[in-house]
């Protein structure tokens, strides 16, 4: 498609946008109307939202359009399922120049549409507005389906941490691209687009989770909010988790210990839970750490002492970013 998104016009571009969707049996009205109507059979939805800033979070020399629209979805749909619950439906709000080509918001929209897919969601309404910067603004609902949500505040003393889903990759992918290479290219694609476990999160409430989260901002630093609100201490193992010999190599070329990756790099969206010591888990789940008494205050700790790598943090010093 070629022209600016001035040219086509605001309510010509979400024409465009809303043709490209597909839907669900959850939604009983899709874009068009005032609102949205989504099905929610529990009577509770889950909802979360997130915030997407070019320079910030995303490169456009980096990835692509359609990369930042899986991306965008992957991270909210991921917090829905790390409560617990069964993503349904997707919310965009966009802000975009009005000399960005057509084809960059129609590409993000074919990676929201393809990623809603993959979690069993659907795009059902949202908002395009004119700004200097592209900003993609993500709210995604959930639905329970008769189970309670698995919070942050229920780890207990002597149960085991899990995790499910990728741990470092993304981290690994941002230090190579940053370097101006493009290989390993699971890696960068694994920055580009991560790919949560979305039916881990409702499976593991079914298993007995007793606090759960998505690794958005490192397994550390998202653990921590566990131990905060459940006001235990955490200690991880670090010889159960795993690092791939591909990403051991990457850290020896840029100087790195990957392990740092493993327990600050955000952006993977794994889902690590706590389990009651004697829950049956799947082979996908691995075991890496235990829950214990806090010793002075809630805390993580990686083989009985605190890690110096912090996670991501908005309003740090930027480093970690696109």
């Amino acid at each position: 498609m070629k022209g600016t998104v001035g040219e086509l016009g605001e309510f010509g571009l979400i024409r465009e946008l809303t043709s490209r969707l597909t839907t669900t049996p959850a939604v009983r009205l899709g874009p068009g109307d005032d609102a949205a109507v989504v099905a929610a059979p529990d009577r509770r939805v889950v909802a979360s939202t997130d915030v997407l800033l070019e320079g910030r979070h995303f490169r456009r020399d980096w990835s692509t359009a359609y990369d930042v629209g899986r991306k965008a979805a992957a991270q909210n749909l991921a917090d829905i399922a790390a409560m617990g619950a069964v993503p349904t439906a997707l919310l965009l709000g966009l802000v975009v120049p009005a000399d960005l080509p057509v084809t960059w918001p129609t590409e993000l929209m074919d990676g929201i549409r393809d990623e809603c897919q993959v979690a069993g969601a659907a795009v059902v309404g949202g908002d395009v507005v004119r700004g200097d910067t592209i900003t993609v603004a993500i709210t995604a609902l959930g639905d329970l389906r008769n189970h309670e949500p698995v919070t942050r505040s229920g780890a207990k003393p002597g149960d085991v941490v899990a995790v499910t889903g990728w741990l470092g990759w993304s981290a690994a992918g941002h230090a190579v691209l940053s370097r101006g290479f493009r290989s390993p290219r699971a890696f960068v694609e694994a920055h580009r687009r991560p790919e949560p476990p979305y039916h881990a999160g409702p499976a593991a409430a079914g298993l007995g989770a007793t606090a759960m989260t998505d690794v958005s901002d490192g397994l550390v630093a998202d653990l921590g909010h566990i131990a905060e609100a459940s006001k235990v201490r955490i200690d991880l193992r670090s010889a159960d988790i795993d690092i791939p010999s591909q990403m051991s190599d990457i850290g020896q070329a840029v100087g790195v210990d990957p392990l740092q990756w493993v327990l600050s790099g955000g952006e993977d969206h794994a889902i690590v839970a706590t389990f009651p010591p004697d829950a049956k888990l799947p082979a996908r789940w691995k075991v890496i750490g235990e829950v214990l008494n806090p010793s002075v205050l809630p805390q993580v700790t990686v083989d009985g002492a605190a890690w110096a790598h912090g996670g991501w943090d908005h309003f740090g010093d930027g480093k970690g970013t696109e």
